[in-house]
């Protein structure tokens, strides 16, 4: 069944590279009218925005932390005005601050935990009330298995993720009678411009402790999010979908 957005309007936040870029331009080719934040590169996000409307649909590059509630709301006003409402979100933006918890920082926990699960609050809060008067939406947030399993490095990230669960669950149950759905999908290892960076024998112990054998790519992601934004998706609600391998299983 091919899954058709056409009509539709999304936003997803941290949209110039890996996850959130195959994320967009899935949604763009389901259909849908795109809008996207960035945070740094302005050249990326005009080539994003360039490949999106060559696909035949609006798109809409806009700059803006994540971490701000206050550029969170901004964001989702410039979107309901230039596109006229928006049906599906998508928070995607996230960083790492990788370290022992003895080495980490006040900073670096902060960071993470304000660009990874404040964000979520942030832009779930913002796009609540175009959705509600629409009385039809669908969030979906972009977690990751380490906020099932933890790992040790990374217990800021871990937390965060972690919490993003959580929130998805509650929201879910809060939006419900107003049918927004909301779910949560949990990458493993991805194949990204971050982790292929990596030396090549870290990747391959990373890979022998997947089922499958294989990292998976930033598109077996995204078609997880075409699946949460589509009708295929009309009885779900609150749930976390591993797109990993097996690895957590």
């Amino acid at each position: 069944m091919e899954i058709n957005l056409k009509g539709k309007i999304s936003l997803v936040t941290g949209a110039t590279r890996g996850i959130g870029k195959a994320i967009a331009i899935a949604l763009a080719g389901a259909g849908s009218d795109v809008a996207f934040t960035y945070k740094s590169s302005e050249e990326k996000a005009l080539a994003l925005k360039t490949e999106l409307e060559a696909m035949g649909v609006r798109a809409l590059a806009i700059c803006a932390d994540a971490a701000s509630f206050s550029e969170a709301q901004t964001t989702i006003d410039e979107v309901t005005k230039s596109l006229g409402g928006l049906d599906i979100l998508v928070n995607n933006a996230g960083i790492t601050r990788d370290t022992l918890l003895l080495r980490m920082s006040e900073a670096h926990w902060d960071d993470v935990l304000s660009s990874n699960l404040k964000s979520v609050f942030n832009y779930t809060k913002a796009a609540a009330r175009p959705m509600m008067s629409k009385r039809a939406g669908r969030i979906i947030n972009i977690t990751s298995i380490i906020g099932l399993s933890g790992n040790a490095g990374q217990a800021n990230y871990a937390a965060s993720k972690a919490g993003i669960i959580g929130f998805t669950k509650s929201i879910a149950k809060e939006f419900a009678s107003r049918n927004i759905l909301v779910n949560a999908i949990a990458p493993g290892w991805i194949e990204t411009e971050m982790t292929s960076a990596l030396p090549e024998a870290q990747r391959k112990e990373y890979a022998e402790a997947i089922p499958l054998k294989r990292a998976g790519k930033s598109e077996d992601v995204a078609n997880a999010v075409l699946f949460f934004a589509s009708p295929l998706s009309d009885y779900i609600t609150g749930e976390t979908l591993r797109v990993d391998g097996g690895m957590a299983m």
